[in-house]
């Protein structure tokens, strides 16, 4: 099989099933996101190799291939038969939940907005958290269009929850402080 097929030469790609949308279409730009997700994950898994981030590895790797899951539901469209089981389960949610609870039962409360940054490893989750949002924004913006199964909606925001949360512990567990971000003052 060759990687190039030339069947998207003229902005048309096929979804799963076979039916051919434009590479702009609102479905295509949607699962295009959460594969984008996906990619920064992979930058981000790259960059803890410290011993300290193998809670974190382990839950990033489990995070990305449930998110490969949801681009393929995304690729579906309504016509087609969709899947008896629901893609997500409750449980997938609540393992995000139980990390998030986890980590940041490690961590000062929060008193103060954080400016993205502070160790490599905490920016490219800071990256991952915010291209997570994006992804999530077009994952909304299909809903109001076409049927999206609910569950992708929560996993999507508590995903990006994750994310916020493990920057916090790389840069914790690096001792290196979070950078408060603070109004500033009128002169």
């Amino acid at each position: 099989m060759k990687i190039y097929t030339k069947t998207g030469d003229e902005g048309t790609t096929s979804l799963y099933g076979g039916e051919r949308r434009s590479k702009s279409n609102i479905r295509v730009h949607s699962y295009g996101e959460v594969d984008e997700l996906q990619a920064v994950i992979g930058v981000a898994l790259a960059h803890l190799t410290d011993d300290i981030f193998i809670d974190v590895v382990e839950v990033l790797t489990q995070v990305q291939w449930v998110s490969f899951t949801i681009c393929a539901e995304l690729a579906r469209t309504e016509t087609e038969e969709k899947r008896k089981d629901p893609v997500l389960q409750d449980s997938d949610i609540l393992y995000l939940e139980s990390a998030i609870d986890t980590w940041e039962s490690e961590l000062a409360p929060l008193r103060a907005f954080i400016l993205q940054g502070g160790s490599v490893e905490s920016s490219f989750l800071h990256l991952a958290r915010a291209v997570s949002r994006r992804a999530e924004r077009a994952v909304v913006e299909l809903a109001t269009e076409e049927s999206v199964d609910p569950k992708v909606l929560q996993y999507l925001n508590r995903f990006s929850d994750l994310l916020f949360v493990a920057a916090r512990i790389a840069n914790h567990r690096l001792e290196q402080p979070d950078i408060e971000w603070h109004p500033r003052i009128k002169r």
